[in-house]
């Protein structure tokens, strides 16, 4: 199917990294015809106009999908709810719906209550792939390339919309696995929405402090390097926090205790157990990025 994908109109709802990098990847691919922008922000829709994200601008999304063939929602995962409900009186009976959102399990049963008879067409995914920049001027063609999205089909979906989606990520340029969505949420809510919460934490913890300008002053690579994905989006990552609560609280559990061994070795002087926390990091670390398993 990857020679053969060709779209006809492709809507994005929200038009950021995340969804200005599949149109542009498909565009240049030459597998979209037609790419319409849904979106809230009047600059931001121009900003992609100018940069050739897409090719028409819209506020409003229930219009834009009357006559959609693939439609992505690439909002935060708190809005998708409310666009959904939206967006399901209008969509045509063959149109497929697919998303970008970091969590799996809440935008399914967002879906399963407002997409109605679309529902068996909606194929949810995350690309697992981003920077910390936001907007369609942070938006590349080449972003997912060589890189992983995740689909999380559904027993309801139906073999065309999952081969739709599988194929038009895979002229992305990506390589496309399936989870089930709970595994999947329990995954990322350690390797990925523990880190951002810890990034933003620490950046909050050093600005809080009467001599944050000093500290900050003398700051070095360690926590540039650290803190980098505090820049990203507070309204993205807020959303996906509260959507998947119970299973980044367990990764948050996990962190605390792991910090609380830390502080005890540090508090009693015990050198031999820091060196082996820091040993054991360290060769985990090496390991993983060789690409052998910890």
């Amino acid at each position: 199917m990857r020679a053969k994908l060709k779209i006809g109109k492709l809507v994005v709802i929200g038009v950021g990294l995340i969804g200005g990098s599949f149109a542009l990847a498909l565009k240049k691919a030459k597998a979209v015809r037609h790419v319409v922008g849904v979106g809230r922000g009047r600059k931001n829709l121009a900003t992609a106009l100018r940069m050739r994200v897409i090719d028409e601008a819209t506020t409003e999304a229930a219009r834009a999908v009357r006559d959609a063939d693939l439609v992505l929602l690439g909002t935060p995962v708190g809005q998708m709810a409310e666009v959904m409900a939206e967006i399901a009186p209008h969509l045509p009976s063959h149109a497929v719906i697919t998303d970008g959102g970091s969590t799996k399990e809440d935008v399914i049963a967002h879906a399963r209550r407002f997409l109605g008879e679309h529902y068996a067409r909606f194929i949810p995914a995350h690309p697992v792939a981003g920077t910390e920049k936001s907007g369609a001027a942070a938006a590349r063609a080449d972003l997912y390339r060589d890189r992983t999205v995740i689909l999380t089909p559904q027993a309801e979906s139906t073999a065309r919309a999952l081969r739709l989606v599988r194929a038009a990520w895979r002229r992305c340029g990506a390589r496309v696995l399936q989870l089930d969505a709970r595994e999947h949420d329990g995954i990322f809510a350690a390797v990925s929405h523990l880190p951002h919460v810890i990034a933003f934490a620490l950046v909050n913890t050093l600005a809080r402090r009467a001599d944050a300008r000093r500290l900050f002053g003398f700051s070095g690579g360690g926590l540039r390097d650290t803190v980098r994905i505090a820049g990203s989006s507070p309204e993205m990552w807020r959303d996906i926090c509260l959507a998947n609560r119970e299973a980044l609280l367990a990764a948050l559990d996990g962190y605390e205790a792991e910090l609380e061994r830390v502080r005890a070795a540090i508090e009693s002087g015990d050198g031999a157990a820091l060196g082996e926390m820091f040993e054991g990091a360290r060769a985990a670390r090496s390991k993983w990025l060789s690409g052998t398993r910890p």
